[in-house]
């Protein structure tokens, strides 16, 4: 267990029912403390993406460091609304924002719509006109940047579903200037998720400065560009790379962006801020011996994480209740799908059954994406902070008598 950083509370943790999140508060709130840090010093801010992990406890703390939210759903911003974040530090994102989502983030004065389309623009314009307000947004470009990561989570690419494609810009321009209840605060970018080359945000850096000189040229002068997101954490070495290089991040852009004087830098940070503070603790139900291989089945499956299913994706996993010689095992779930499979070939101690097993990096798209598949339970989510384990209502009340 030399990546389990909770490895006095094994015996705790075996009296919870399995499968469940833990969540490290202590590494949570030094990952932000380094983030804002690196933002705060070059007069950055930053927008936590919320569909990462909505559980209030990471809200608070996200929004006690000061940082704003980005949103992707109506009911993401009245989340943001409910747990206390100011509307100006709200952004709404999304290419199918509904009528009444729209509503929603107007009734709010939020900071900016990320607007994705001529289309939307034009419905935009017409509620705004219709409840009687000006409504501020922010014009999504596709840059047409590779960002080198998994075809399922790359958005800059001009095949992507996602922004207002280059060739439309003349268009745009040309319909911007009919819009009655449109203010058009700034540009926004954002390429895709667990972007590792940081030579793709350099690319962004200089194509983003070149926008904006363009719709200078045109006569707009925005208050705001917003980079995205998108960077990446170690999923392989977590124990030793707990924190991503937010400094080395930020300082791509520093050094490549371009601007006029007064412009404001956003982001939109989410799984950088919270992949590591997570871990899916699972049960070993049986071990069971195949013609060639074994098969290492757990409590939890594509149900409590399903990245392993839809990306491919890998997270380190380890037997926390023992540390014996490793063997090779194919780690799989219970859900009725061939898909419910952790990894193939994966060392891990000896495993029996009935042994806790620790799957890494799970903050960030993994309790959020869960559901009830062969109507199963919903995992519970358990806190440690200060060594201390807490339920979420006990944690909540902790922080309050901590604030009396």
């Amino acid at each position: 267990m030399k990546n389990f950083p909770h490895s006095s509370l094994t015996e705790t943790l075996k009296t919870i029912e399995t499968p469940f999140y833990l969540y490290d508060m202590g590494l949570l709130n030094r990952t932000l403390d380094k983030a804002k840090e690196a933002a705060d010093k070059r007069g950055y801010f930053i927008h936590y993406a919320l569909k990462a992990n909505n559980n209030n406890p990471l809200l608070i703390a996200i929004r006690e460091h000061g940082f704003g939210v980005d949103c992707v759903s109506g009911n993401e911003v009245s989340k943001a609304l409910e747990m206390g974040f100011n509307p100006s530090t709200i952004d709404f994102a999304g290419i199918g924002k509904t009528d009444e989502e729209i509503e929603t983030a107007l009734a709010a004065d939020i900071f900016s719509l990320n607007v994705e389309s001529i289309e939307e623009l034009e419905v935009i314009d017409e509620i705004a006109e219709r409840m009687g307000k000006v409504a501020n947004v922010s014009l999504r470009i596709n840059p047409n940047i590779d960002a080198h990561t998994h075809k399922n989570i790359t958005t800059g690419l001009s095949e992507n579903k996602f922004g207002l494609d280059l060739t439309s810009l003349p268009k745009l321009v040309d319909r911007l200037h009919i819009f009655t209840h449109i203010n058009v605060k700034g540009l926004h970018f954002h390429l895709g998720s667990q972007i590792l080359d940081l030579s793709v945000f350099k690319k962004l850096a200089v194509k983003a400065s070149q926008l904006n000189n363009y719709f200078e040229k045109q006569g707009f002068n925005f208050e705001h560009i917003n980079m995205g997101g998108g960077l990446g954490v170690s999923y392989k070495n977590p124990g030793n790379e707990p924190i991503a290089d937010f400094e080395a991040f930020f300082k791509v852009f520093e050094e490549n962006l371009s601007l006029p004087k007064g412009v404001k830098v956003h982001f939109e940070l989410g799984r950088a801020l919270v992949a590591q503070c997570g871990i899916l603790v699972t049960k070993v139900v049986f071990v069971k011996k195949g013609l060639t291989k074994k098969f290492l089945i757990l409590d939890g499956g594509m149900t409590e994480l399903i990245r392993p299913a839809l990306y491919q994706a890998f997270h380190l996993t380890e037997n926390i209740s023992r540390n014996e010689v490793p063997e090779t095992y194919d780690v799989v779930g219970p859900i009725c799908e061939s898909t419910d499979c952790f990894g193939e070939n994966l060392s891990l101690s000896t495993s029996y059954r009935g042994d806790l097993v620790a799957i890494y990096t799970t903050g960030a798209y993994g309790q959020v994406m869960s559901s009830k598949y062969n109507m199963r339970d919903k995992a519970k989510a358990y806190y440690v902070a200060n060594g201390i384990l807490s339920d979420e209502n006990a944690y909540l009340e902790s922080i309050k008598a901590a604030t009396k």
